[in-house]
């Protein structure tokens, strides 16, 4: 708001923070206050320039929550016409359609906005293709880039962007906007926990037995370095085309709690599930341990994602990721 009360307002946003703490969210708030905001080259000394308006209640805000303000497109993951699912990124063919929004003349208050959620979805020709409107951006425009892995943008792209950093909330905060979102919904200690003060995490581990499952993950991981192969596989068995994907998230949430708890050890770590704690202690003793199950998670699990973008069979992509896990832990602890 700064910038743009001051006439700085940058064309180009990178919103980055964890998963569900509202960046999407204050990106079509922030493309609704644009979007309503008198046009600067027709301003004049009889234009409204009020900017205290109740813009959520504009007129131009029901389109963009009904979605259909022409002021504003949204770049996303498209579907597959032939399997009616979410494609696993975003195609430079996404990005030229994007461009046929700027083609079109500028309606309203001449402003247009582009929110891309989220640009970690963008492939490499996608992304090329993106920053050259960034370089070249239409009067008037700005693009908002959603991103929950900022290290994964290309770097020029982010030197043509200002940075908001969205922090996780606290657990006041988390606890109101799950009392409004979905009151009838009961969240659990572990849930709170694992979310780590995001709401969408939160919420989406309590409505899918989230908690259950990185349970079952610990339970695997408490036999290291001898993986307990029964288990393992009754782990690697869950892992269908719809629950791949949890599985490979609380694997990489397990090994980032997991690195991570070296460095609160002597406090009051909360435990997400049984003997949560005894197994961090064992398997991660030093800070060289650590490094060690996050040299781990960078690899294996971008592996893991990159298999389930080209639909390799998902209980032996989870199988595989354990006896790694297991591998590292023999390093550490023999």
């Amino acid at each position: 708001m700064a910038a743009f009360e001051a006439d700085r307002f940058h064309q180009g946003w990178i919103l980055s923070g964890p998963k569900g703490v509202g960046k999407a969210t204050f990106a079509y708030q922030l493309a609704a206050f644009l979007l309503t905001r008198p046009n600067p080259n027709e301003m004049s000394m009889f234009a409204d320039a009020d900017k205290s308006e109740d813009f959520q209640n504009h007129p131009t805000a029901a389109l963009i929550r009904a979605g259909s303000a022409p002021g504003l497109y949204v770049l996303k993951r498209p579907n597959d016409p032939k399997t009616g699912k979410l494609k696993s990124v975003i195609t430079v063919e996404d990005v030229r359609a994007m461009r046929d929004f700027f083609a079109l003349s500028a309606g309203g208050n001449g402003r247009r906005v582009v929110i891309v959620d989220a640009a970690d979805d963008l492939n490499v020709a996608a992304a090329n293709a993106l920053l050259k409107s960034l370089e070249e951006p239409p009067a008037l425009a700005a693009f908002l880039l959603v991103t929950h892995q900022p290290s994964r943008l290309l770097p020029t792209i982010k030197s043509r962007c200002r940075t908001l950093t969205f922090a996780p909330l606290g657990q006041d905060h988390v606890a109101q906007a799950l009392a409004l979102a979905s009151p009838e919904t009961r969240i659990d200690t572990a849930a709170t926990i694992l979310g780590a003060g995001s709401v969408g995490a939160t919420l989406n581990l309590a409505i899918s037995n989230g908690t259950q499952m990185y349970g079952d993950i610990v339970s695997v991981m408490a036999g290291l370095p001898n993986l307990d192969r029964g288990k393992a596989l009754s782990l690697a068995d869950k892992a269908k085309p719809d629950t791949a994907d949890q599985i490979i998230d609380l694997l990489e949430l397990f090994l980032t709690r997991l690195a991570r708890s070296v460095f609160s050890r002597g406090g009051v770590s909360e435990q997400a599930a049984a003997n949560e704690n005894d197994v961090f202690a064992r398997l991660c003793p030093t800070q060289q341990a650590a490094q060690a199950w996050a040299d781990l998670h960078l690899q294996t699990l971008q592996q893991a994602r990159q298999g389930r973008a080209v639909n390799l069979d998902p209980s032996t992509l989870i199988l595989d990721t354990l006896f790694k896990m297991e591998a590292t832990a023999i390093k550490i602890l023999r």
